[in-house]
């Protein structure tokens, strides 16, 4: 399947099963709980999501200020955010996919996942490897010809 085509099948699924969610959710408690328990999973999950944005920011610097790349929260910061947009999204179907990329070891592996699938050469995002190489100096000499 084509990209554009999975983006368009998701734009299309999700508002429908948003839809269906919150009418089944909302005849089961009633109006009142179900509009409740959304404004209460958006204010949960942007709680959370300030703590692990600061978590991983942290460790972003402390990543930088010891000369390491700080790869799995280049990763993470994108799906915190990602996560945000979801759990501000009402609905409870957005909000568990919202949660999910807030749980920090699940992060983790997407992070893990991504480097290792989907980078060039994820070697050179280990702790020793990077250190290695950001000391390696490359010299040479080149001349411009009009």
């Amino acid at each position: 399947m084509k990209a554009f085509q999975g983006v368009f099948l998701l734009i299309l699924l999700i508002p429908i099963i948003e839809i269906y969610l919150l009418i089944s959710v909302g005849g089961l408690l009633g109006v009142f709980p179900t509009v409740f328990l959304v404004v209460f999973t958006a204010v949960l999950g942007a709680f959370l999501l300030r703590r692990q944005g600061f978590e991983t920011w942290q460790r972003f610097q402390a990543s930088m200020a010891q000369g390491i790349v700080p790869a799995y929260e280049l990763i993470e910061g994108p799906l915190l955010l990602i996560a945000g947009a979801l759990l501000l999204t009402p609905g409870f179907f957005t909000d568990a996919v919202g949660f999910i990329c807030l749980v920090p070891q699940l992060r983790r592996n997407i992070a893990r996942y991504i480097i290792e699938n989907h980078l060039i050469d994820g070697s050179v995002f280990s702790g020793a490897a990077s250190s290695k190489k950001a000391t390696e100096v490359l010299e040479g000499e080149y001349n411009k010809e009009e």
